[in-house]
């Protein structure tokens, strides 16, 4: 493969962005990915997959090249491209930023690194410990090597509008792009070769979302029957809120919370290319807007913000982003909206907790300790589902379903 030097800048600059100005990937790529017009698909490809690849490597490659945490000057960030280029196979060109290149001592020291499990699998310490506490070692190597794969591309079939017999179709004939389906997800199809879907006419009309396999099984849980006012109580931009109104048939209302107004007025612009007029955005404006709704829902969905230890393979620079305080704090919301947003369903309706985080203390030990709780007595455990990457080959998830006593 020949490497060229405008794409290569590119790739340094979007990883200088994310290791010192503390930008997410996902935005940094989407910006390079903009850089140049002429730029062919296989171009784009080589600047998403290699800056994804460095972040996602970042701690195993620091150490091979010797560079420390604090130090990623423009030269530190060549050398982590040396290193992943090395352990690719690729012959380095004669720039000056490869030179002196030590390609043998790259493969020992891989070799060497390779033995310890926080370095071989790019993780920091505290995360290491944790999650070896919570999960058990067996699992945790199993799970963060699955962590560390490049995640599919799934997408949810908007029925409202199309079938997965006819997207397929579509898809194929049009823009060849193939996929396949899955058994136990109803509504999901899996690409088989990464593509940009979204330039597609069947994205811009609606057709589909782009969501992974384990979170479309969270609308699901929640028992769904068209006619229901179904509340979701953390709609972000709305992944969940959209899959409940095609499960509802747009029959019945949604009222989608968020305590960020952009973030639902990207739901209102994804709900109209959906075709879905029964979703009502309202921004969390303090306890007020929780007391409006008490015992008002036949169904709630807590889509609950948490570490995100399931999704890493999806969002690699979270790994560096998250701070141990940052989990703890966040146990401490998770109990406050479990408490306070549990109240607005009606007796006799049901209520679903779910994270994308595959800590017991965040997930099955939270709704364990709410039923604990004055409010949490009101409540009948049905079921819970744990969903880990390496088992399913899709993101970690958590999902539980309570049911109000009548």
């Amino acid at each position: 493969m020949r490497f060229h030097r405008n794409i290569s800048f590119a790739v340094i600059d979007g990883l200088m962005a994310i290791f010192n100005e503390g930008e997410y990937a996902d935005k940094v790529v989407a910006r390079a990915l903009k850089l140049d017009k002429r730029w062919g698909s296989h171009d784009r490809k080589f600047v998403a997959e290699t800056i994804y690849d460095i972040v996602r490597w970042k701690r195993l490659y620091s150490e091979i090249a010797e560079v420390k945490e604090t130090n990623y000057t423009r030269d530190n960030v060549w050398r982590l491209f040396a290193v992943w280029a090395v352990l690719r196979g690729y012959t380095l060109p004669e720039w000056k930023y490869f030179e002196n290149t030590p390609v043998r001592r790259i493969k020992g020291k891989f070799d060497e690194f390779s033995k310890i499990r926080r370095i071989r699998e790019s993780i920091p310490d505290w995360m290491d410990e944790i999650v070896v506490k919570e999960l058990g070692e067996a699992t945790w190597e199993k799970e963060i090597k699955a962590q560390n794969e490049q995640a599919k591309v799934i997408l949810r079939v908007n029925t409202l509008k199309t079938t997965k017999e006819a997207l397929q179709k579509l898809l194929s004939e049009t823009h060849q792009i193939e996929t396949e389906t899955l058994k136990e997800y109803p509504d999901a199809l899996v690409l088989k070769e990464r593509a940009n879907v979204f330039m597609t006419d069947a994205f811009k009309n609606g057709l589909f979302e782009v969501q992974d396999a384990s979170s479309q099984l969270v609308a699901r849980l929640l028992d769904i029957k068209p006619g229901m006012r179904v509340v979701d109580a953390c709609a972000g931009a709305g992944g969940k809120s959209l899959h409940i109104a095609s499960l509802l048939d747009n029959k019945g209302q949604i009222i989608a919370m968020d305590l960020y107004e952009s973030k639902l007025k990207q739901l209102k612009l994804r709900a109209k290319r959906n075709g879905v007029h029964n979703i009502e955005t309202r921004i969390i404006e303090g306890t007020k807007s929780i007391k409006k709704l008490y015992e008002k829902a036949d169904r709630v969905l807590i889509d609950a913000p948490c570490s995100g230890l399931g999704v890493l393979k999806r969002n690699p620079d979270s790994k560096w982003k998250l701070q141990p305080e940052f989990i703890e704090n966040i146990k401490k919301t998770q109990q406050e909206v479990l408490e306070n947003y549990s109240k607005m369903v009606k007796p006799g309706g049901k209520l679903v907790y779910a994270t994308c985080s595959i800590l017991p203390s965040e997930n099955q030990e939270q709704v364990q300790k709410f039923l604990t709780t004055e409010t949490g007595k009101n409540f009948t455990f049905i079921e819970d589902k744990k969903v880990l990457a390496y088992e399913s080959g899709f993101d970690g998830f958590y999902m539980a379903l309570l049911e109000r006593k009548k």
